[in-house]
């Protein structure tokens, strides 16, 4: 099960980090261990970072509607993420 980290920036970090929609969208793709960050310098900079059972049906699922959905409501600017897979 490899670990993936995903960083980003966000328009409001308390709200990122108080939102449930992480654990609605990646729980049933079976990901688990969800653990969040902030970059100490710059605070809308964030990450998660977690353990993905299934990397094909992550990868589809961040292509679909809900994932865009989960995101602008996260605050997501969709245009920073990168996603990292550890090797």
């Amino acid at each position: 099960m490899p670990t993936v980290i995903g960083h980003h920036d966000v328009k409001d970090t308390k709200h990122w980090l108080a939102s449930p929609r992480r654990e609605e969208f990646f729980g049933p793709l079976g990901v688990t261990n969800i653990r969040t960050f902030v970059d100490p310098q710059i605070s809308t900079r964030v990450a998660v970072l977690m353990d993905v059972a299934d990397m094909d049906a992550l990868m589809g699922a961040m292509q679909t509607e809900a994932a865009a959905e989960a995101m602008e409501y996260d605050g997501v600017l969709p245009e920073t993420l990168v996603i990292l897979v550890e090797a």
